[in-house]
């Protein structure tokens, strides 16, 4: 009897054990339909940028801030009680449906526009000798109902439609236009460098409307002189593209200022325009861990019409703002609209 009942003791004192394992297991490790966003870090641009016979800005130091995305697990949503810059959202709203892969290239894709439309921005400010070309659109995402859905994949780069070779996507958006309510396209693209032709039709896209379905970027290739190389590394997306510029900009011209930490955010156009972004919450938190005196933040009118489109109802610049008061009081958050907003700031402070 007694050996029985040490028995049972020792097993019971086992599957406990065992059961808290495969709970404490479960909960750490068990992959859900889900990702969690948090603050990245702040991260040097002087090492990415490097220009023939220029020296590096010695002085200044311009920075990306990014965002960490990683998988999430049970143990994410207890983690997010305690950590009020964590966010845990679905996969399909990050990726928008896009596989591992797909989803890298067109990181990938805003990482090397960022880059192009950076380099001509800095060079053509600081009166350097830069042209700029285009070769077609890169292919961002295909809507549920577009006749091109599995058929064309993110990254891709379309040449051509019916034959006709066009370069930049406002040519192929007036093209498309001109056709037929229900005409048949034929598609010429590269995949990995290589030929394809697929063929659909324009279809009804919202009510109304009849198109590919189909949202696009330049294939933009600038040439400079004097010669320059950026590399990111593995840091992908659109959102560097102001402070890219202003890091070249700044190392042509050999400006200092008198700040040593600058960090920010937004996109960039040919034009200088800045673009809002995500995730500047926990941009704000990393670069304020980095020590930044200020933060550039993209701008937009907080209008009804513009709220109405924005995530979270705020635009870029009043959560940053907010993020900033709270939990970054001693850096200052700079609204710019324009590259030359943030070059204007610069050199007045």
């Amino acid at each position: 009897m007694k050996k029985t009942k040490k028995f049972i003791k020792k097993h019971k004192i086992l599957l406990c054990l065992t059961v808290s394992i495969l709970f404490l297991l479960w909960l750490f490790l068990w992959p859900i339909n889900a990702l969690v966003e948090a603050p990245g870090e702040a991260i040097s641009l002087q090492p990415m940028v490097k220009i023939e016979n220029v020296q590096k800005l010695k002085k200044t130091k311009f920075m990306i801030t990014a965002v960490s995305i990683s998988q999430a697990h049970p143990f994410s949503y207890l983690e997010k009680q305690f950590n009020p810059h964590l966010s845990i959202e679905s996969t399909k709203s990050i990726t928008g449906g896009q596989n591992d892969e797909q989803f890298s290239n067109v990181q990938n894709v805003y990482m090397n526009t960022a880059i192009n439309n950076a380099i001509y921005v800095g060079y053509h400010n600081a009166h350097r000798q830069v042209a700029k070309s285009y070769q077609g659109v890169y292919v961002l995402s295909l809507l549920p109902n577009s006749d091109f859905k599995g058929k064309l994949e993110p990254a891709d780069l379309v040449e051509s439609i019916n034959g006709k070779r066009l370069k930049q996507s406002i040519e192929y958006v007036n093209y498309i236009k001109s056709l037929p309510k229900n005409a048949t396209l034929t598609i010429q693209f590269k995949r990995n460098g290589k030929n394809h032709e697929v063929k659909g039709q324009k279809r009804e896209i919202v009510p109304g409307f009849n198109g590919v379905g189909m949202t696009m970027t330049d294939d933009m290739t600038v040439k400079t002189n004097p010669g320059i190389k950026v590399d990111p590394g593995e840091i992908g997306g659109p959102s560097g593209g102001l402070m890219f510029a202003l890091q070249i900009y700044s190392q042509l011209e050999q400006k200092s200022y008198s700040f040593s930490k600058i960090a920010g955010t937004g996109t960039i156009a040919p034009n200088g325009e800045v673009g809002e972004i995500g995730g500047i919450d926990k941009k704000i938190i990393a670069a304020n861990d980095s020590g930044t005196q200020i933060f550039f933040a993209p701008y937009v009118k907080p209008t009804k019409a513009n709220l109405a489109m924005e995530d979270e109802k705020e635009t870029n610049y009043q959560v940053a703002k907010k993020t900033a008061k709270k939990y970054a009081p001693h850096m200052k958050v700079v609204p710019v609209r324009n590259f030359k907003d943030a070059l204007n700031y610069l050199n007045n402070h």
